[in-house]
């Protein structure tokens, strides 16, 4: 599995279960339109593109062109790559019928396409000989800090959102995923809470 350095952005749940099994990289959803009226999901895109980078990988069909154009308006160009999959006709197998347009989407590529896609966008490859991987923030860490699993955790969560102006209504597990790609495990613990 290939690691990639930039946030990837993807449309919806199934396109980030699809990508998961082909990279190893932070993936966020668009919730589709969603993105639109969420001015924290706008924010947070803006923060994850100016401390890794981002890669908007949408469907190569009306829709996905209306919110990569959307994105290209919420955060700065000049950290943001495109990642575009071919037209291909077919439908993905959880649908009963094809979409609108008759393409697959993202859900619908197979791995070497998705990995070719990343590649012509110039995404950032890990592919260094150091196979030691960073340690990242787990769960158990969260709990240490009292962010998680314990009385006043999720008050303690807001803060913690509050201050590092993340979207308040973050979960502990996309928090978790949020940290992980802003900071390093060490940052995470000098964070004063």
């Amino acid at each position: 599995m290939e690691k990639v350095k930039e946030v990837i952005v993807v449309e919806g749940r199934y396109d980030k279960n699809t990508l998961s099994q082909v990279v190893d990289a932070h993936i966020i959803e668009t919730s589709g339109f969603g993105i639109f009226n969420d001015r924290e999901k706008q924010r947070l895109l803006t923060k994850l593109a100016e401390s890794r980078g981002l890669i908007v990988l949408t469907d190569s069909d009306g829709a996905g062109f209306v919110i990569r154009n959307f994105i290209k308006g919420c955060v700065d160009p000049k950290f943001v790559k495109h990642a575009y999959i071919p037209e291909i006709e077919g439908k993905e197998r959880r649908k009963s019928k094809a979409s609108k347009e008759g393409q697959l989407g993202v859900e619908g590529m197979r791995p070497q396409v998705l990995l070719d896609a990343l590649k012509r966008a110039k995404a950032t490859f890990d592919d260094s000989a150091d196979t030691a991987r960073p340690v990242l923030i787990s769960k158990a860490d969260m709990y240490k800090m009292g962010l998680s699993g314990g009385e006043g955790s999720r008050a303690k969560r807001q803060e913690l959102l509050k201050k590092l102006d993340l979207p308040q209504k973050l979960s502990a597990d996309a928090l978790l995923d949020v940290l992980n790609a802003l900071m390093t495990r060490e940052e995470f613990f000098a964070l004063q809470l």
